[in-house]
């Protein structure tokens, strides 16, 4: 469903009842890619997972969408759902940087969070100088520039070999991305800021899932980031990468389910 936030319109997928779980998608993706999360825990939440802004059906934004910015849109689609309580919240990679500013801007929003293969650290000065640069030449050259730069480092080895409809779907997913939404976000993620001293202010129970292979946010990276918060867990997933819910989506979800279930 398309919703207003804020002057904008937003593009949501909502489905089930109960409590809410909020999915936030990956870069430069959309939120197609929670498909099996949000056709397993529809049964029992009611799972809310929209396309972060510059992607999807969702307003595109030129030059810069700051991961707080999208923070914020969060917080108003919350609204606009009339949904007042806390949420449990979802995020990969850069839905993962989002979900950080969201914690911390409004931690009475916030029941639970999970954190799948994501980073607190913020880019170095060449990452970040990287970043930028591949936001300049998207904006040229279309979005099959991310799919090549990106594409080989998602996926486990064995995915590509076991599960070629996964690599197809993300694929696709790059593909269809808004050029100038993925440069304002590229351009975001580059002076996104270092979270890791914040990490012990987190107070609600955390859950944090990564892909055994993952070569972006590699089990170690996370291992600390599960340290640095009182009681969080670490779930590895075998088999996977950076895209671990697409990639092993039954083993996640009964990771989470099994958090949730606490």
């Amino acid at each position: 469903m398309l919703l207003p936030v804020a002057g904008e319109t937003f593009n949501v997928e909502v489905r089930g009842s109960g409590r809410p779980l909020v999915l936030l998608h990956g870069f430069p993706l959309d939120h197609t890619m929670w498909e099996a999360q949000l056709e397993f825990f529809s049964t029992g939440w009611r799972v809310i997972a929209p396309d972060l802004r510059g992607f999807g059906s969702s307003v595109v934004t030129p030059g810069q969408v700051t991961m707080e910015q999208m923070a914020d849109d969060c917080r108003g689609l919350l609204d606009a759902l009339e949904i007042a309580g806390p949420v449990t919240l979802c995020g990969l990679s850069m839905g993962g940087y989002v979900a950080w500013q969201f914690a911390r801007k409004y931690p009475d929003r916030l029941s639970r969070l999970v954190q799948c293969d994501t980073r607190a650290i913020a880019d170095s000065p060449e990452a970040a100088a990287n970043r930028q640069k591949l936001a300049e030449h998207v904006l040229s050259a279309g979005t099959e520039a991310l799919a090549v730069a990106m594409l080989p480092k998602l996926f486990a080895p064995t995915t590509a070999q076991q599960r070629p409809e996964v690599v197809k779907a993300v694929r696709a997913m790059i593909a269809m991305a808004p050029p100038a939404g993925a440069a304002a976000a590229q351009s975001g993620m580059a002076v996104r800021p270092d979270v890791t001293a914040e990490l012990a202010g987190i107070r609600v129970p955390t859950l944090l899932v990564v892909g055994a292979h993952d070569a972006i946010s590699p089990p170690d990276e996370m291992r600390a980031i599960a340290q640095a918060i009182a009681g969080a867990r670490l779930q590895v997933i075998e088999e996977a990468g950076h895209m671990a819910p697409m990639e092993q989506p039954a083993e996640v979800n009964r990771a989470i389910a099994e958090f949730l279930a606490v």
